[in-house]
């Protein structure tokens, strides 16, 4: 058991060391190439962070168990709104909504997000459905992209620094490295305690799998918080909620087939769709995520936890 706790601290340390090679990589990578950090993030971190995600898929595609990945997607949705976001915005006292994320990219980048909810709701998704889910991301990218943000600063890009963004951006995918590593090590140790405490499966699925995917974005929440700068986790979870938006039309496309789900997610979709509401109305008032704003975003996500227990 000693040896399970070791490598459970290890596992932790990792994800600390990984986090914070990323913001520190990201802040810098922003400089050389004259973007904002949320631009950097929601392009760069919002896939990286991911990976999660699109293995869980693949995985589920070549057991022909589809309805796994549609559940983890719209699942890794509601826990970056309605857990890792409030934690932000309480740890840091609030997060300043980018530039880029204002005005009518706001809206539209909550839509992308929310739209599988309304296609999910009849049961099934179709093929139609998945173009639909790229081509409403693709619409997302171009808009926030129209926003200075990462493609144009890139066409200005003076050669002679190459070598800083090429240095950078080896530093970002080592740091993510580590942090899915540690992550992964941190989930098998957690699944470990929890079977020797004889905790039930329903509560490790809901708390720990749900919570273990979403590792990386709330690694980032600690180090954003020790380092001042939000918008590096901000614009990750943005970007990693808009390409779960992504990855379900790419996999549904790659399956082939229309996916029948047997399952109901419609206590999961109802949190999602009031997380986005109560999300925007926070977002547009002031331009802010307040810490008292984030308190009862937080609150939704209790609330979401004892109605699943509950309806168990």
């Amino acid at each position: 058991m000693s040896t399970h706790a070791l490598i459970y601290f290890l596992s932790f340390l990792g994800i600390w060391i990984g986090s914070g090679l990323v913001i520190k990589s990201v802040e810098k990578l922003s400089r050389v190439i004259r973007a904002s950090s949320f631009a950097i993030s929601f392009f760069l971190l919002g896939f990286f962070t991911s990976i999660s995600e699109l293995s869980v898929g693949v995985s589920a595609i070549i057991q022909h168990d589809p309805e796994i990945y549609v559940g983890n997607l719209l699942g890794a949705s509601i826990v970056l709104f309605i857990l890792v976001i409030p934690l932000l915005a309480i740890g840091g006292h609030s997060i300043r909504v980018s530039p880029e994320f204002r005005g009518f990219n706001l809206p539209t980048s909550l839509l992308v997000i929310g739209l599988p909810v309304l296609f999910v709701l009849d049961g099934d998704v179709k093929i139609s459905d998945a173009v639909i889910f790229l081509l409403a991301f693709l619409f997302l990218l171009i808009n926030i992209e129209r926003k200075k943000g990462v493609i144009s600063n890139l066409k200005n890009f003076k050669a002679k620094n190459a070598h800083h963004l090429g240095s950078e951006l080896l530093k970002i995918i080592l740091g993510i490295t580590i942090i899915f590593s540690s992550s992964y090590l941190a989930v098998n140790q957690t699944l470990y305690f929890a079977q020797l405490w004889r905790i039930s499966p329903f509560l490790i699925s809901l708390l720990v799998v749900a919570i273990g995917t979403n590792l990386p974005e709330l690694s980032l929440v600690l180090r954003s918080i020790f380092r001042h700068n939000h918008q590096v986790a901000f614009g990750d979870y943005v970007g990693s909620a808009a390409v779960n938006t992504f990855l379900l039309g790419a996999l549904t496309l790659a399956y082939g087939k229309t996916i029948y789900l047997s399952n109901s997610y419609v206590i999961s979709l109802s949190f999602l769709v009031l997380a986005l509401l109560v999300f925007y109305l926070f977002a547009k008032s002031k331009n802010t995520i307040s810490r008292r704003e984030g308190f009862l975003l937080l609150m939704i996500y209790f609330l979401f936890l004892l109605t699943e227990i509950w309806s168990h």
